[in-house]
């Protein structure tokens, strides 16, 4: 079983159109959605939800109001202000979106009137598209713990791989260099990292593969819309022969990924011409990289 995993160093690179034309030529595959604070995979393959679950990456402190006595601790030692006083019962009660989850209000509460279960953070998904099975998650307005979540759909992806026999699974990891990108990339075998010929493009290239380097991760790059400034994709090369990574494909700038966009496709269905070819291209030479490190 082999993992790719598309990735950017910015957002807006053409990621998640890149999987979803993956996707469609794939014959045997897996998907992941591990880009969990801006999912968006879904759009393309309008997946049929097939099982539902809450997804907790933390914490949160609650206060029971029958044994809250109002002496405020709680709020003296929370360092994020997120208890306040209920002016109304003179009761202590906590701010969903203020508190972290660190315990310390429970720790010190003299009368045991927090309590302190898990949060509800976002859920996660198991649905069937036309391409196959999706792993995918939503994660909540400014929830945190994304990490964990990509880290557990990967998981899932991989147990359904194995279920199904199948030998490819194809993920949609975050852009950036965060906690989120770390867990989508660990242990893969290849990341693709999709780029774009603009100077914070080139800039953003240079630091996802170093962390790539630095996880042990084979990488190769894919530039899209190249054409919309050649000499920028023309210092991506460089940068990319310089350090020994392999510049798969240039991908042209056109119209049909948004035209196919807004009818739920990717653009391999949508056109088999111009940049569509250049896709496919994409594809079987990432297919051979893979083949090339077994």
């Amino acid at each position: 079983m082999k993992e790719i995993v598309v990735i950017s160093g910015k957002g807006g690179t053409g990621k998640t159109s890149i999987v979803g034309c993956f996707a469609a030529l794939a014959q045997n595959a897996v998907l992941a959605d591990c880009d969990v604070d801006a999912a968006d995979l879904h759009l393309i393959l309008k997946p049929d939800i097939k099982e539902t679950h809450d997804f907790s990456g933390g914490k949160q402190a609650r206060i029971i109001a029958d044994k809250c006595k109002g002496c405020g601790k709680c709020a003296e030692v929370c360092k994020f202000d997120a208890i306040a006083l209920d002016s109304a019962t003179q009761k202590y009660t906590v701010k969903k979106t203020g508190c972290e989850g660190c315990g310390v209000c429970r720790y010190f509460c003299p009368v045991d009137a927090i309590a302190f279960a898990n949060a509800v953070n976002g859920q996660w998904f198991i649905s069937e598209t036309r391409f196959g099975t999706l792993a995918h998650a939503k994660l909540g307005p400014g929830e945190e713990n994304s990490g964990k979540l990509v880290t557990l759909l990967r998981k899932k992806a991989k147990e359904i791989a194995q279920q199904q026999d199948k030998d490819l699974i194809i993920v949609d990891g975050s852009p950036g260099i965060g906690c989120p990108v770390i867990a989508s990339i660990t242990g893969a075998d290849l990341a693709l990292i999709v780029t774009e010929p603009t100077m914070s493009g080139l800039h953003d290239l240079k630091r996802v593969a170093s962390l790539a380097v630095q996880m042990n991760v084979p990488a190769a790059v894919c530039v899209n819309k190249y054409d919309i400034n050649k000499s920028n994709t023309k210092k991506i090369e460089e940068y990319a022969n310089a350090n020994q990574i392999t510049l798969t494909e240039k991908i042209a700038y056109s119209n049909d990924f948004t035209a196919a966009q807004i009818q739920a496709e990717s653009i391999c269905e949508y056109t088999t011409n111009g940049s569509a070819e250049h896709v496919r291209n994409l594809w079987q030479k990432t297919l051979k990289i893979l083949e090339q490190k077994e």
